[in-house]
């Protein structure tokens, strides 16, 4: 057998590796591994159980800059975020940390505050997990929700027409890492979108109950990977407009030294967590009157051509990358 690393492989083709181990699934699963956000189970005659898991580390997730609440507010709002993709309200975050021997105990408080916070926020709540030693702190949440069968948002269901949108602002939590990468002093609002991500629970459910949205996941690890995780999905292309990209307005003038890497910042860096979704023609000024919500391009009918037009005309290939926790040798 041919030795093959997993960063040669990369963390996609690895998820499509092992799903494909998984795929004899009891009927009452609707979504098994690797095909979603969260996996879907039919419980009732009226609702899915969605539940997705994230696993974050101290090295390659948690700045150094950031303080234990925010460590377990961030653990909590990528878990909920997943819930948030499929439409689905949350109704509870399971946690098993691995911790350091020598770490205090009043960090670890700190962490549990964080997670309480956020799931707080959202109305719903740390309802268990586990605790054990690791080389590194480690946290593992586990979220559970629930959305009516006629609510499910999925990847799949995207259709030529359609327009794209994303909710909040695109390459602000890019913009903070740069900036704490390069010793950049950054408005105390650009790093917050990064330390303290907002997961779309609301936004969501209101598009979910508004029938028009035809497909949605999340930017988690930006919104280049995600169109072409759409477009997988769904068998579409998509066409981006450069200017409709909603960028923060900090982010602008911290960047404003190179109008290049502003563009990409936007789309190829994760940890933005908000929700990147299609939208049938019809229901789009419904949608947009939401607030807090971009038009950035259309549904194209051809598969996996995703392209941006830029401010001058021109038109150019989105690449496919993003942030992934596997490097990719090749990502062709």
């Amino acid at each position: 057998m041919n030795y093959i690393p997993v960063s040669q492989l990369g963390e996609r083709p690895l998820i499509s590796l092992i799903s494909n181990i998984f795929l004899e699934l009891p009927d009452e699963i609707i979504l098994g591994a690797g095909a979603d956000d969260c996996a879907v189970i039919d419980v009732n005659e009226s609702s899915y159980l969605v539940v997705t898991t994230d696993m974050l580390h101290r090295m390659t997730d948690f700045p150094k800059q950031m303080s234990p609440w925010q460590i377990g507010w961030m653990s909590a709002a990528v878990n909920l975020s997943d819930i948030a993709a499929m439409g689905a309200r949350p109704t509870g975050l399971l946690a098993a940390i691995g911790l350091p021997h020598d770490i205090d105990v009043s960090f670890v408080k700190e962490i549990a505050r964080g997670m309480r916070d956020c799931t707080r926020e959202y109305d719903t709540a740390v309802i268990g997990g586990d605790i054990d030693t690791h080389d590194e702190l480690t946290i593992c949440g586990t979220a559970l929700g629930t959305v009516s069968k006629g609510e499910l948002l999925t990847r799949k269901g995207a259709q030529a027409g359609d327009k794209v949108c994303v909710t909040g602002y695109a390459g602000s939590a890019g913009a903070a890492l740069h900036a704490l990468e390069n010793d950049i002093p950054a408005p105390d609002n650009v790093l917050k979108a990064l330390f303290e991500p907002i997961p779309r629970i609301k936004e969501a459910m209101k598009l979910a109950s508004m029938g028009h949205v035809t497909s949605m996941m999340d930017t988690s690890d930006g919104i280049a990977l995600s169109l072409y995780d759409l477009s997988k999905a769904s068998e579409v292309g998509f066409r981006l407009q450069e200017e409709a990209l909603p960028l923060q307005p900090e982010v602008k003038e911290l960047m404003s030294f190179d109008r290049t890497t502003l563009s990409s910042m936007a789309l190829y860096t994760g940890g933005d967590f908000e929700l990147l979704f299609t939208v049938r023609p019809e229901g789009i000024e419904d949608v947009l009157k939401l607030g807090n919500i971009s038009m950035i391009g259309e549904v194209l009918p051809h598969e996996r051509s995703i392209s941006i037009q830029k401010m001058d005309g021109t038109v150019l290939q989105v690449e496919r990358k993003g942030y992934e926790q596997l490097k990719i040798a090749d990502n062709t």
